[in-house]
C-alpha cells in the first residue's frame, strides 16, 4: 500500500513545487506586457506598438534581467548593482529595437511604463485599502 501511495506523492510535491514559479513567471510576464503596450502606445503609437512586441520586450527583458542581477549581484558602481544596469540598458535595447524608435523615445516609453505602473499601484492600494476598510466594517457588523 505504502509502494503504491509513494510515487504518486512523489508526483505531487513535483507538481505543486512546479506550479507556484510557474505562476509567478506568468503574472510577472503579463503586467509588464499591458503596461509596455500601454506606454509603447502613448509613446509611438498605435502602428508600432504591437501587444506581440511588448510581449517579447517583456520576456526576454525578464530573462536578461534575471540573468544580469543573478551574475551581477554582488558587484556595485557608485552604489547601483551592475546587473541593474546593465538590466535596464538591455530593456531599453528591446525597447528601441521592437518599437522601431530612437534612444529617446525607448527612454520615453520607460518613464511613460515606470509612470503607468505607479499609477496602476496607487489604484489597486486604493481599491485594496477600501475592501480592507469595508471588510473591517463589514465584520463589525456580524459581530454587534
Amino acid at each position: 500500500m505504502l509502494t503504491t501511495f509513494t510515487p504518486n506523492l512523489a508526483a505531487q510535491i513535483e507538481t505543486e513545487t512546479l506550479v507556484e514559479p510557474l505562476l509567478s513567471f506568468i503574472v510577472l510576464l503579463i503586467i509588464p506586457t499591458i503596461i509596455f503596450y500601454i506606454a509603447g502606445r502613448v509613446v509611438v503609437g498605435k502602428k508600432r506598438a504591437l501587444l506581440r512586441d511588448a510581449f517579447v520586450i517583456s520576456l526576454l527583458g525578464i530573462i536578461v534581467m534575471y540573468v544580469c542581477l543573478t551574475f551581477f549581484a554582488s558587484a556595485y558602481v557608485f552604489g547601483l548593482s551592475v546587473g541593474a544596469i546593465l538590466s535596464l540598458i538591455v530593456w531599453l535595447l528591446l525597447i528601441r529595437h521592437y518599437y522601431e524608435t530612437g534612444w529617446l523615445g525607448a527612454i520615453a516609453v520607460g518613464i511613460m511604463a515606470v509612470i503607468i505602473s505607479i499609477v496602476i499601484l496607487i489604484i489597486l492600494g486604493s481599491l485594496l485599502k477600501i475592501s480592507i476598510t469595508l471588510l473591517g466594517s463589514f465584520s463589525l457588523f456580524l459581530i454587534l
